[in-house]
């Protein structure tokens, strides 16, 4: 034998879950797509940026001239992740936060008469931004989903497209039915129409790798602290539109400072720098599945969330496959465990029975889900679900184990 390593075709499930300091508390934890653990990498980073420069970023002494180049290494590591430019990335509180601003900021492009596209699958986050617009006179126009598959479907956009249309606002993944839809299809048909795009892709990131020069999208969102990183969110946008858009931040911030002129007020500090420890992370995982090295950040990452994909496709499957063959059981998005049709986040509803009943019997087990709307709430009034009652949802990321999953089966048909 030569001794020569090759790549791991799998994911070393166990490798990943050391990673993971607050897996050992026992909990099969379930309510991932609300908000993920945090490797020992973002930790570390958010503990030694702490200690070690926990002054105003910016001056030209030593701590706080470090403090300004962790900070700028965490928006070149996120912008990285999803093949941006640094100039290209806002970070900010939230998504929801990210929305609102760059919706006001964007306001003096609409005239009354204007149309803008949502939908009403989508988590508020990418709604509420977007249908304020009618108030200097924009017309909002609603892409439904077809209630019989749960699905956005093409035809159902192109028949409310018209010359008007300058704005639609969509999911790249459900955080409430796991639906993948597809961004670049979606985004050249409403390009050819004349329309910008805008995707909420926080319930995507964490499963699929994301590439926005190759959608071509026009603004993207998502949460780093549901991609296993700090409590932030990050808001991509093409530069050209970024250029224009109107700084809802200090008078004095030129045109031309697009981190910094969008969002009131700067970045949280510490976090931003702690966004270098999902680099961190994703670079551990590289280096124990992959031989040949990688220059550039955004490749290993894909190739990691290639393994990710793969075996959170196979857990997938495990749990829908049950979910299928329960017969009080309601699933409440596609059929499906194939990765290539959706995201590891599912949601039902059990005859019979409130969804608030559920989480509290699987809690006895220390099985952590939750129920309720996920502020998804213009999807629970189509769908003719009490608001505050909502689905049960069960939501699963790559540290998500086989005796996680398994838990959750038993629990859940004990419950029901």
């Amino acid at each position: 034998m030569s001794g020569r390593r090759s790549d791991r075709t799998s994911l070393d499930a166990a490798f990943v879950r050391r990673q993971f300091p607050a897996l050992d508390n026992g909990w099969a934890f379930f309510e991932n797509a609300g908000g993920s653990y945090v490797p020992q990498t973002v930790i570390d980073r958010t503990v030694a940026y702490m200690t070690e420069t926990q002054v105003q970023p910016g001056a030209s002494f030593g701590p706080s001239a470090e403090a300004e180049a962790r900070m700028a290494a965490g928006q070149r590591l996120i912008a990285e992740l999803i093949n941006a430019e640094p100039d290209e990335i806002v970070v900010g509180p939230s998504t929801t936060t990210n929305t609102y601003f760059l919706g006001q900021a964007i306001r003096p492009w609409l005239k009354p008469g204007d149309e803008v596209i949502v939908t009403n699958i989508d988590h508020e986050a990418n709604q509420g931004a977007w249908r304020r617009l009618a108030e200097v006179g924009a017309t909002i126009k609603e892409w439904r989903i077809n209630l019989d598959t749960f699905d956005l479907e093409i035809e159902a956009l192109e028949k409310l497209l018209t010359d008007r249309t300058k704005l639609v606002c969509f999911t790249h993944c459900s955080n409430i039915t796991g639906s993948l839809n597809d961004v670049a299809r979606i985004t050249k048909i409403a390009h050819a129409a004349g329309a910008l795009v805008c995707v909420d892709g926080v319930a995507f990131a964490p499963h699929r790798a994301i590439d926005v020069k190759a959608l071509d999208v026009d603004f993207y969102f998502f949460s780093p602290y549901k991609v296993f990183g700090p409590h932030l969110g990050v808001m991509y946008g093409k530069r050209e539109h970024l250029l224009r858009a109107q700084g809802q931040n200090h008078f004095f911030f030129q045109k031309t400072d697009i981190p910094r002129k969008i969002p009131a007020g700067y970045p949280n500090h510490e976090l931003s720098a702690a966004l270098v420890g999902v680099g961190d992370y994703f670079d551990a995982l590289h280096r124990r599945h992959f031989v040949a090295p990688e220059n550039r950040f955004q490749k290993r990452a894909k190739r990691v969330f290639g393994l990710i994909t793969d075996y959170e496709g196979a857990i997938g499957t495990k749990f829908m496959d049950f979910l299928r063959a329960e017969p009080k059981i309601r699933v409440i998005g596609r059929p499906t465990g194939d990765a290539k049709k959706r995201a590891t986040t599912f949601s039902f509803t059990v005859k019979g029975r409130a969804s608030a009943e559920i989480p509290p019997l699987l809690e006895r087990g220390k099985i952590g889900l939750r129920n309720g709307d996920f502020y998804a709430v213009r999807l629970m009034d189509a769908l003719g679900l009490e608001r505050s009652d909502g689905v049960i949802r069960a939501s699963m990321v790559h540290y998500t184990s086989n005796d996680d999953v398994e838990r959750l089966i038993r629990g859940l048909e004990k419950a029901i």
